[in-house]
């Protein structure tokens, strides 16, 4: 697809060739910015991850970050060896050496560290876990809705890889995102196990229908921190909520769709499986949740 764009489109800044990133306790340029071919992270997909997002000097909610990230760290018997205060040092330390004030977006990648042998059992790590902050200069840059296809793959049972972890484990989402981009979308829409919407490769997904917003159920997709936010705005401010199980019959005829995610807050949807999504373009519902978003976001990072 010629005009092809993804949720996390940003535009580009000629600062971010300079940046520099946090390696287990250094900060160093880019380019000097490395980790083990032997890292468990690299050899096996083994760690987990944080988005977070720089407005006004302050990270927003970050606390329900470090918590979401830390919580997948113990799931997977991660023992990443400092508390959230000391990480949060770290985060605050990257962001003054680069000195990012506002429209930063950060990754916290933590893995199980360097293995003495290149094989999958955990107990190979011996060193201690692997830690990274990459940091760059990034305001989202869209310049049309999403454009969606619905893909075989799926957000899968908890059983196999619960889709609440925040994994690097991205394999099942890239091919979904591919099978998309071979259908000619921009990114893929995921179903559940059981053939409901769910989630989209990177993002959670809405539908607004009749002035009322719908979610999934929340059982099969990621725990948005965004998704939540957009959720209890809803409620705050009397616009219908519903965590439900709904399908594609029902999202078809949708009068808006949109998605949420830390870097793009609220991205409308144009359109789904070639089908028009309302006016295919950003509708009165998901206008009036971006604007309670930013003014939660200025209360926030004030």
């Amino acid at each position: 697809m010629s005009d092809h764009q993804t949720t996390h489109q940003a535009v580009e800044d000629a600062r971010n060739a300079d940046i520099l990133i946090y390696v287990d306790g250094k900060i160093v340029p880019k380019s000097q910015a490395v980790v083990s071919v032997y890292d468990s992270g690299f050899m096996l997909g083994d760690g987990v991850w944080e988005g977070l997002r720089l407005y006004n000097g302050k990270w927003a909610f970050a606390d329900a970050h470090f918590e979401r990230l830390y919580a997948a760290a113990k799931a997977i018997d991660l023992e990443i060896g400092m508390d959230q205060k000391i990480l949060y040092s770290a985060l605050l330390d990257t962001q003054n050496a680069n000195e990012m004030v506002t429209d930063a977006h950060a990754r916290v990648m933590i893995t199980r560290g360097v293995k003495v042998r290149p094989f999958q059992h955990p107990s190979l790590s011996q060193s201690g876990p692997t830690i990274v902050i990459i940091m760059e200069h990034s305001k989202p840059a869209l310049g049309r809705p999403i454009t969606l296809a619905t893909v075989p793959h799926q957000r899968g049972l908890p059983m196999t890889q619960d889709p609440k972890l925040n994994s690097h484990s991205k394999l099942n989402c890239i091919l979904a995102c591919i099978a998309a981009q071979k259908a000619g979308a921009d990114e893929a829409l995921m179903l559940d196990a059981h053939g409901f919407v769910n989630t989209t490769n990177a993002c959670n997904f809405f539908i607004v229908r009749d002035g009322a917003v719908w979610t999934s159920t929340g059982d099969y997709c990621m725990n948005g921190i965004t998704r939540q936010k957009v959720i209890d705005l809803c409620r705050s401010n009397n616009i219908p909520v519903f965590e439900r199980n709904f399908s594609l019959v029902d999202t078809y005829s949708a009068d808006e769709a949109f998605l949420t995610g830390t870097f793009g807050a609220q991205t409308p949807v144009s359109t789904i499986d070639g089908r028009q999504i309302g006016s295919g373009q950003l509708g009165p519902v998901t206008e009036r949740i971006r604007a309670l978003y930013a003014a939660l976001i200025m209360q926030e990072c004030a």
